[in-house]
């Protein structure tokens, strides 16, 4: 189950030449590789690419009819080397993952690939993820770019722009036998637009014929002697290939370009913002025609010489709009100029911020640096300042503060109802018995348990490297270590790299396997210990069967994370048991978004047709609650808020319940477990209710009606 179905929009990649193809930047991506006569795609999801792993999967009869193998890969390393099918056949073959984190990974696979170089087309489909935005670190796939010296293509952020990046993409990669990386970035994985579509096309050579011919190249083999002649040949061949290509085909491109004496050089993917940041200083229209010189780098590297001198020639300045750092491509340009003897002016980050995302306030400020710097634009007028005078009368209040400064910062957390918070709660209970313990965290929802109100977690390494994070501090103390995985990233490498490594070397602390039954944190695709019935992958492996497999004797399954006080004892258990060697906890509970998700819309459609629906709501006494708020300290469920107490003798605001509660318990649960308070009630929330359901109301409104007279009766006769 994906956190999106694209069932019906896969439908539009039967479109054939000349039609029109309307839709999202992920799906034209899809189309553009059914265009290209791909023979396999392989990948691991991850924002900003999650969903083109979506749309493959619903398009599994599409690619089947065109003899296309597509993988849900268990890792990037495990995509990127499937990759290899290209080495010696001319196979065109696609891989995707997320940003600077999947090139990580993949990067002793992608390494070997660009060494050996290919015969068929390889493409890496890379969800560039930076910015304010992103959840990761804050890194440049470039680099790895030029590392390995795998061409990277950055197109601008249009549907025609990315589909022709795709198809020339292969090309480029067969025309200079190296792989090609395609950069897309959030806003273009999500653009809507339109192209003309082509034909989809079948391999000429496919996979079978490579099974049944197989080729042998030694000479492609990452091994010496060859590995010294791939770093020569990388240079002396492939490398002037490559401009060759990328110079014959246009794959750049320039704008008005003999329009002014100064000009900026601009990365594709951040076409759009920049012209929206000239459009506002009257220096571009909304069509992108400009009154700026433009060369627009739709090839971020190899950076081609020609091109940039030609585009300088004549120029007093140039500014190089280029995200993220270190500057690689301003330093490129620099050399580029220097040798070449060129004396124009080269402006980059001394205009524009040294890091992070080039939003378009970012380039507004930079491009009117730069307009004001050389004349193209007036500098804005200084305000005059301002004369102290006496006030005859009070004086105005002062102007409200901007919003950063009067707004507390809301950091992220996990979401209402979600099965991962009850974990944290157990876990600060256990830690007011048995103190605090260093807590080794990973990539995945649970990361949120490192804010407040848990502050659980002092390192994070990486996806499913939580438990490895952990390994150093094993020795004989008088606390264990915790450490903190998802499923996703248990199988992902948790399960050799942590829990088989904490085996061999005889740890004796405790890791926390969290199982929500599919990878929740990237959009709810199904993996090994998926519970739902998959008709083209293999589920329902159980975590705990492949951690004892490995060797471990303490493992214990918790079905329902929501028993806090379960879950406590459990977690106490792990810590003080004297048994020694590793501990794994797998604790199971389905995403409630995911699961909302699913179950909403159906209990709409329900009630929509009259049939009975019951919905569990918890709720607060405001009466009982004491106005402690412990439970929002061990909860921090975004339902749990607070509102002024109805008693006018107390003034602590009392908790309360908002209507977003999804029923899940964990506050009532806390509250209990933590021996806090009886305030906490279950109501269940009755649509289209029966005869019965109604006959019971009436009669339980009589007897409070009742009741209550008494009460009030009462608190008559005492009244005075």
């Amino acid at each position: 189950m994906a956190e999106r179905s694209f069932v019906e929009e896969v439908k539009k990649l039967r479109l054939s030449g000349g039609d029109v193809f309307r839709g999202e930047g992920i799906l034209a991506v899809t189309k553009a590789l059914l265009e290209s006569g791909v023979s396999y795609v392989a990948g691991y999801q991850g924002a900003p690419i999650s969903h083109l792993m979506d749309v493959l999967a619903d398009a599994q009869d599409i690619l089947t009819e065109h003899g296309i193998r597509f993988e849900n890969s268990a890792s990037e390393a495990t995509a990127a080397a499937t990759l290899a099918a290209s080495v010696n056949y001319p196979l065109r073959g696609a891989v995707t993952f997320k940003a600077t984190v999947g090139t990580n990974v993949a990067s002793d696979a992608l390494a070997n690939l660009a060494s050996g170089g290919v015969t068929g087309g390889a493409l890496i489909i890379v969800g560039e993820d930076y910015g304010e935005g992103s959840s990761i670190m804050q890194e440049r796939s470039h680099a790895f770019a030029m590392k390995s010296q795998i061409w990277l293509l950055d197109p601008r952020p249009n549907l025609p722009s990315i589909v022709d990046a795709v198809k020339q993409g292969f090309d480029l990669s067969e025309a200079s036998h190296t792989p090609v990386m395609l950069q897309l970035r959030i806003r273009a994985c999500h653009v809507h637009g339109q192209f003309v579509a082509g034909d989809n096309r079948r391999a000429k050579f496919t996979l079978k014929e490579a099974l049944e011919n197989p080729q042998r190249d030694v000479s492609r083999i990452v091994l010496p002697p060859a590995s010294f002649l791939h770093e020569q040949e990388k240079v002396k061949d492939r490398w002037p290939a490559a401009v060759k290509f990328i110079e014959e085909r246009q794959l750049n491109e320039f704008f008005s370009e003999g329009a002014d004496d100064i000009g900026i050089i601009v990365q594709g993917g951040s076409y759009n913002t920049l012209v929206r940041a000239l459009e506002r200083l009257d220096l571009a229209d909304v069509y992108g025609n400009t009154k700026v010189p433009l060369y627009v780098m739709n090839v971020a590297y190899p950076v081609i010489e020609s091109e940039v001198l030609r585009f300088c020639e004549g120029k007093r300045a140039v500014l190089v709009v280029e995200e993220g750092q270190p500057n690689f491509i301003e330093q490129n340009l620099a050399t580029i100029l220097r040798q070449a003897g060129s004396t124009t002016a080269l402006h980059g980050k001394d205009m524009l911020p040294v890091a992070g995302e080039y939003t378009a306030a970012e380039l507004l400020k930079g491009a009117r640096a730069f307009g004001e710097r050389y004349g193209r634009l007036q500098p804005l007028p200084v305000p005059a300042p301002v004369r102290k005078v006496i006030p005859l009368v009070a004086a105005a209040p002062e102007p409200a503060k901007p919003l950063a400064e009067s707004v507390h910062a809301r950091p992220p957390g996990f979401c209402t109802g979600c099965p991962e918070r009850p974990i944290f709660s157990a876990m600060k209970l256990v830690e007011r018995e048995l103190g605090a313990h260093h807590v080794s965290a990973d990539i995945g929802c649970h990361l949120f348990s490192i804010l407040p109100p848990f502050n659980i977690g002092n390192t994070t390494m990486g996806y499913g490297l939580g438990a490895a994070g952990a390994a150093a501090l094993n020795t004989q103390a008088g606390k264990r270590a915790i450490a903190v995985m998802g499923d996703g990233g248990f199988w992902h490498n948790g399960l050799t790299s942590g829990i088989a490594n904490a085996v061999f070397n005889e740890s004796d602390n405790l890791t926390i396997v969290v199982d929500n039954n599919y990878t929740s944190a990237t959009g709810g695709q199904d993996i090994l210990s998926s519970k739902a019935v998959n008709a083209t992958r293999s589920t329902g492996h159980e975590i705990e069967r492949a951690v004892r497999g490995v060797g471990v004797k303490w493992v214990k399954t918790l079905r329902r994370t929501y028993d806090v006080a379960g879950m406590r004892d459990a977690l106490k258990d792990a810590l003080t048991t004297k048994q020694k060697g590793p501990k794994v906890l797998v604790a199971q509970s389905e995403c409630m978004l995911n699961r909302q998700r699913r179950e909403k819309p159906l209990v709409r459609k329900a009630i929509a047709d009259g049939k009975r629906q019951v919905r569990e709501k918890f709720g607060v006494d405001s009466d009982t609650c004491t106005g402690d708020h412990s439970c929002i300290r061990l909860s921090g469920c975004p339902s749990l808020s607070i509102k002024p107490n109805p008693d006018p003798l107390r003034t602590d605001p009392v908790a309360h319940v908002l209507d977003s509660c999804v029923g899940c318990g964990v506050c009532g649960e806390v509250s209990h477990a933590a021996v806090l308070c009886p305030s906490f009630y279950k109501a269940q929330i009755v649509s289209n209710p029966s005869r019965w359901d109604r006959l019971r109301d009436g009669l339980r409104q009589r007897v409070i009606g009742w009741l209550q007279k008494g009460e009030a009766k009462r608190r008559e006769a005492y009244s005075f």
